[in-house]
């Protein structure tokens, strides 16, 4: 009897965390940057970063994170995109600083994108 209550404890704690890691999932996507680049007020190198967004679709709170630290914040929305993108994308656009200025972030087999604020 002890074994079930046991293993009943461990598939409820097991259910909670794995709930929680795709939860986290659908408010967060990985990129590359493969040229230094400009979100929000910070100018990142190229590398593998990631994106963790919360609020409402229309007021988003962003945070880029690299190698488990904070890297830079923003502000901006989700665009729903009639297709799924088939792959990473991050388009910018040339600043007044000559910076690159990242516009917007697409995901790999999702079908919205983040837009960054001032882009």
């Amino acid at each position: 009897m002890r074994s079930i209550q046991y293993l009943m404890s461990v598939a409820a704690l097991l259910f909670v965390f794995s709930v929680g890691t795709f939860a986290k999932d659908s408010n967060s996507g990985k990129f590359d940057l493969v040229q230094p680049a400009r979100i929000g007020s910070s100018v990142l190198p190229p590398g593998h970063y990631t994106a963790e967004w919360n609020g409402s679709n229309d007021a988003l709170n962003i945070t880029i994170v690299r190698n488990g630290k904070t890297a830079a914040t923003a502000h901006g929305h989700l665009k729903e995109m009639p297709n799924r993108s088939p792959y990473d994308a991050v388009s910018t656009h040339l600043g007044r600083d000559h910076a690159q200025q990242v516009d917007e972030i697409d995901f790999n087999h999702r079908s919205d994108a983040l837009i960054l604020a001032g882009a």
